[in-house]
């Protein structure tokens, strides 16, 4: 197999989208939490608060709302001004519908998904020099 075999792109636009879609067909108003401090996050300086913001992306409140791989961007209504506002993907915390509170916290990439340009080995195999992992017994519970 070669590089390209282990590469994929982000699965969080991905789902960010789905979730945004399921909020709205349940006649719901989808929110978006953000780190406001992560680079690339364009939002009025006053609507942050401890370094996040919450933004309605709902169509009623927000005009060319375009979320792709790399970043949702929209213009909106801050205080009666309108500000364009631009958030990375990276900077996209979480997804919930505002009546219900459901939806989901994004989870970060998996980590080693990809192969580093100079790696030869697929992530899952452990360098050559590596100690043998700590073999730990199974462990097995019972919910009811």
């Amino acid at each position: 197999m070669t590089e390209e075999t282990f590469r994929m792109s982000s699965h969080r636009p991905y789902l960010l989208r789905a979730l945004v879609e399921w909020i709205n067909d349940n006649g719901m108003t989808p929110h978006l939490m953000v780190d406001a401090g992560v680079p690339g996050v364009h939002v009025p300086p006053t609507a942050v608060k401890e370094e996040r913001v919450v933004l309605n992306i709902a169509e009623r409140a927000v005009m060319h709302l375009h979320i792709d791989n790399d970043a949702v961007s929209f213009t909106a209504r801050f205080s009666g001004t309108s500000f364009p506002v631009h958030v990375p993907i990276a900077g996209v915390l979480a997804v919930y519908a505002r009546e219900t509170g459901q939806g989901m916290a994004l989870p970060d990439d998996i980590p080693g998904a990809e192969l580093a340009p100079d790696d030869d080995l697929p992530p899952s195999t452990p360098p050559p020099d590596a100690p043998p992992p700590a073999s730990k017994r199974p462990h097995l519970r019972v919910v009811k």
